[in-house]
């Protein structure tokens, strides 16, 4: 009799996913994705070693100025430097969709196993995740901030609510395939604690969709944001985020499109950068491909 399959380690699931891309062909679109992104990244990270100017810095005389030497790309309705925000406000921009994305996922990975091991937790679990899904995401994350005051913990707070019940549903529906398998069956015969069986057994199942999940919530939780700020329900308008800056140009947009211009460019390069890694990932860890190898 055929030996039934072990699971894998979650160090395991992590090496294969990680040495998937040198048996795949990678193409031009997101290479270019992965060096825009980590530009972006790299560029806000070290933003305060690289501004010109303090981006919070206020100067009637500068009011809404054109490109110069001073002013890479203008100034904005009070006289503060626009590349000096642009950057800077892009480290906040990039903290809230990171930490909403690490913060969903972490909380929807033990929900999501709790649901799907145990049968009895499941309706109870399902049940208030629908109504939560039920409910807007913009309309929930307004009203969240509304309640807890505009601040950076108040936004990611505000995003991550919404985006629990999808990956829980996504690690639940792994979880009720891979709790059949032989062996898992086999450690539940056995009598493995259940920590084992959760974190040992079936968590490292998950760990593919999870990473795929997690950019589509990065990238999604960087553009709520940015609608949060722009409808001025956001962060506090003095910290400068990409949503603040246009949410503050948008009076002067016809006199000064690159108000508007600038964050929105850098906005839009950062969540399509994101979008098509994600799309990559999830082609390189769909088992289907195992099918094309010859």
């Amino acid at each position: 009799m055929a030996a039934a399959p072990q699971p894998m380690s979650a160090m395991q699931t992590v090496l294969g996913i990680f040495s998937l891309p040198r048996n795949l062909r990678v193409g031009i679109g997101p290479m270019i994705a992965a060096g825009v992104l980590f530009a972006i990244v790299l560029v806000t990270a070290c933003a305060y070693l690289i501004v010109p100017h303090d981006p919070l810095a206020m100067n009637a005389l500068q009011r809404l100025k054109g490109p110069s030497a001073e002013h890479w790309i203008g100034t904005d309705a009070y006289g503060r430097d626009l590349f000096s925000r642009v950057l800077v406000g892009g480290q906040v921009s990039l903290l809230i969709g990171i930490g909403a994305a690490i913060i969903s996922v972490f909380i929807g990975l033990l929900i999501g196993l709790v649901a799907g091991f145990f049968r009895w937790a499941d309706a109870i679990i399902m049940r208030i995740m629908d109504s939560l899904m039920a409910i807007p995401a913009i309309l929930l994350a307004i009203a969240l901030v509304a309640l807890n005051g505009p601040s950076i913990w108040s936004v990611i707070f505000a995003i991550t609510i919404p985006e629990i019940p999808r990956v829980v549903r996504l690690v639940r529906a792994v979880v009720l395939s891979a709790r059949e398998e032989p062996y898992v069956e086999a450690a539940i015969a056995v009598g493995s604690s259940m920590p084992k069986i959760l974190w040992g057994h079936l968590m490292p199942n998950t760990l593919a969709p999870l990473i795929v999940q997690g950019t589509y919530i990065c990238a999604s939780a960087i553009l709520t944001e940015a609608i949060l700020s722009f409808l001025g329900a956001g962060v506090s308008t003095e910290i400068p985020t990409w949503g603040n800056i246009m949410a503050e140009g948008r009076n002067y947009f016809q006199l000064m499109p690159s108000l508007i211009f600038w964050p929105g460019l850098m906005l839009s390069l950062c969540i399509l950068s994101i979008n098509l890694l994600g799309d990559t990932a999830r082609d390189m860890l769909d088992p289907r491909l195992k099918k094309r190898e010859v």
